[in-house]
């Protein structure tokens, strides 16, 4: 019953029925289509940005010089999530993703405080999580840390999506 806006960088998925989907293929443009598609009660945000984009992009083929390659100069990319939490219409829960190699609950405990986010779901990458059927997170939120078992990724979203779902319903009560 609920109204679904997905923002979504190029993917070979299907997008579910009933959702609304906007297609994006920058970080800027994906900040942009974030940011009209609040105000929303709930924000769940699991795009792995890069933090980094060329400051320049070239109208043609870069051309080889010889021996030594182009210089690239780097510039930042928008920060989706702490921009949302700062945002004047900022979800009443808002979620984020952080993919950990080592000390998992530190970074993630410190990245919910930095963003703003209200929980940041974990996960340890440094296995076969990428690639692999299996996976095990953390959610953090201000109260403390929700373990769950190792399970297939499918059954860890419907985890989290009931774990949003019963959050929601103890904030309208």
């Amino acid at each position: 019953g609920a109204r679904v806006t997905l923002v979504s960088g190029p993917v070979n998925l299907e997008t579910p029925r009933g959702v609304d989907r906007v297609n994006v293929e920058t970080a800027r443009q994906m900040a942009d289509a974030v940011k009209h598609a609040l105000p929303a009660d709930v924000a769940i945000m699991v795009a792995a940005v890069a933090d980094w984009r060329t400051k320049d992009v070239a109208e043609g083929k870069i051309k080889k010089r010889g021996s030594a390659p182009p210089v690239l100069m780097l510039t930042e990319n928008p920060d989706i999530l702490a921009s949302v939490a700062a945002g004047g219409k900022k979800p009443r829960l808002l979620v984020g993703f952080a993919a950990e190699t080592d000390d998992v609950l530190r970074y993630a405990s410190e990245k919910r405080v930095r963003k703003g986010a209200d929980w940041i779901i974990a996960n340890d990458v440094s296995r076969d999580v990428m690639g692999g059927e299996m996976n095990q997170v953390h959610i953090v939120t201000q109260s403390g840390v929700e373990s769950l078992p190792l399970m297939p990724k499918g059954d860890v979203a419907l985890a989290i999506m009931e774990r949003i779902a019963d959050a929601v319903v103890k904030a309208e009560a």
